[in-house]
C-alpha cells in the first residue's frame, strides 16, 4: 500500500473567527428560545475594540445583541482590556435588516408543496452540501482532525482549569498523520501556537504544551522520534484574538466539518436558522453517511445532496466511498434516498432543530459531537439501509 500523509488544523474558542461564530450562534439561540419561526441568517466581525452585529433577521421577538456579544466575549476569557480587546469595554454596533420577501417566499411555501406538511418548508438557498464518516476513529471522523479538535480542546481546558496559568484564549493546532493506505500509522507532524501571557518564558511554555497538553492527546503508540513537534515556532504569541487579527463568521468552516479530509461545499453553519440548508442539510448528510458506515457498508463514505431555493426535495444525491462499498456507489445512494428524508422540515422535526442548540457546536466542530449528544450522530438507520439496499 502506497504511503500518504494528510493534515488538518483546528482553532480555540478565542481564535477571532471562533469568536464570531460563538457570537452567530448566541444570537440565533437568544432569538429561537423566544421564537421558533424566527429566520436568522446572522454574522459578526471583530478587531480591536469592536464587534459588529449584521445579517437579515425576520422575528417578533426582541433580543439584546450587544448584551449576548459582551456575554460570549467574557465567557470566551476576554475580560481584561489591557489584552486589547474585552467584552466590558469593546463597541459593538447592529446592522440588521429583515429576510427578503422574496427568499420567504420559497421557505414558506415551497414550489413542489404537495398534500404533506412537511412538504410546505423549501430549502432556504440553493446549493450543495457534504456530509462524511469513515472508520479511523470511534465516532467515525478522520484521524487528523479527530486529534486537533481534541489539543485544541485540551488546550482551553488547560488555561480555563488553571493548570497552565500563562495561557491565554487565542489558539490553534495542527495535526499531520502518516497513514499506509488507508489505515493511519504514526503521527508525522504537530503543531501547537498558543498565545500566552507577556511574562511566560519561550522554554517553559513549549516544556508544558508538550507534556500537559500533546503527550496528553496524542496516543503515545501514534509518536515516534521522528515525529516533529512545534510549538510557537515565531517564539512569541503574546498578541492575540480580535486585537491581533481581524475574525468573521463562517471562516472556519473547514474545521467545522472534517479538516479538509472531505469535499465541503462551501456554505458556513454558524448564525443560520436550520431552514438554510447550508446548515440543517450538511448535518442530515453527516448523519447519513455515518449510518452507511455503521451499517458495514463501506469503510468510507461520502454524500453530496444539492438544493434549488424555495423546493424542497433534494434535486440530487450522490454517495462516493472510495472503492470501499459492498454495492454500487449508485445503489447506496438509492437506499440513502429511500432511508432518509432530507425535506427541510423532515430534517428540522427529526433533529428537533427549533431548540437553542447552536452556540455549543460552533467550536471544536459541528461533526463528530457524541459528547453534545448532536441527533446527526445517531447510528439509528443501519437496519433499514441494509433493508433498502
Amino acid at each position: 500500500m502506497a504511503k500518504r500523509i494528510f493534515t488538518s488544523e483546528s482553532v480555540t474558542e478565542g481564535h477571532p473567527d471562533k469568536v464570531c461564530d460563538q457570537i452567530a450562534d448566541a444570537v440565533l439561540d437568544n432569538i429561537i428560545k423566544e421564537d421558533a419561526a424566527a429566520r436568522v441568517a446572522c454574522e459578526a466581525f471583530c478587531t480591536t475594540g469592536m464587534v459588529t452585529v449584521m445579517g437579515e433577521i425576520s422575528t417578533g421577538c426582541y433580543v439584546d445583541i450587544p448584551k449576548i456579544v459582551r456575554t460570549v466575549v467574557n465567557d470566551i476569557g476576554y475580560c481584561d482590556p489591557l489584552q486589547g480587546f474585552d467584552g466590558n469595554t469593546c463597541a459593538v454596533l447592529t446592522s440588521i435588516d429583515e429576510q427578503s420577501p422574496d427568499i420567504a417566499m420559497g421557505v414558506n411555501r415551497a414550489f413542489d408543496s404537495g398534500s404533506d406538511p412537511l412538504d410546505l418548508t423549501g430549502a432556504g438557498d440553493q446549493g450543495i452540501m457534504f456530509g462524511f464518516a469513515c472508520r479511523e476513529t470511534p465516532e467515525f471522523m478522520p484521524l487528523p482532525i479527530s486529534l486537533a479538535h481534541a489539543l485544541a480542546k485540551r488546550l482551553s481546558f488547560a488555561r480555563k482549569s488553571g493548570l497552565l496559568p500563562f495561557l491565554r484564549p487565542d489558539g490553534k493546532t495542527q495535526v499531520t498523520v502518516e497513514y499506509d493506505g488507508d489505515k493511519p500509522v504514526r503521527v508525522e507532524a504537530v503543531v501547537v501556537s498558543t498565545q500566552h501571557a507577556a511574562h511566560a518564558e519561550l522554554a517553559d511554555v513549549r516544556k508544558h504544551i508538550e507534556e500537559a497538553v500533546i503527550r496528553e492527546i496524542i496516543p503515545a503508540r501514534l509518536l515516534d522520534n521522528g515525529t516533529k513537534i512545534f510549538i510557537n515556532p515565531t517564539g512569541r504569541f503574546v498578541t492575540g484574538g480580535p486585537a491581533g487579527d481581524t475574525g468573521l463568521t463562517g471562516r472556519k468552516i473547514i474545521v467545522d466539518t472534517y479538516g479538509g479530509y472531505s469535499r465541503h461545499g462551501g456554505g458556513a453553519f454558524s448564525g443560520k436558522d436550520p431552514t438554510k440548508v447550508d446548515r440543517s442539510a450538511s448535518y442530515a448528510a453527516r448523519w447519513a453517511a455515518k449510518n452507511v458506515v455503521a451499517a458495514g457498508l463501506a469503510e468510507k463514505c461520502e454524500l453530496q445532496l444539492a438544493y434549488a431555493i424555495g423546493v424542497a426535495h433534494p434535486v440530487s444525491v450522490m454517495a462516493d466511498t472510495f472503492g470501499t462499498g459492498k454495492a454500487d456507489d449508485e445503489k447506496i445512494a438509492a437506499a440513502v434516498t429511500r432511508t432518509f428524508d432530507f425535506r427541510p422540515a423532515a430534517i428540522i422535526r427529526g433533529f428537533e432543530m427549533l431548540r437553542p442548540i447552536y452556540r455549543a457546536f460552533s467550536n471544536y466542530g459541528h461533526m463528530g459531537r457524541e459528547d453534545l449528544n448532536a441527533p446527526w450522530e445517531a447510528a439509528d438507520k443501519v437496519e433499514a439501509l441494509k433493508n433498502n439496499l
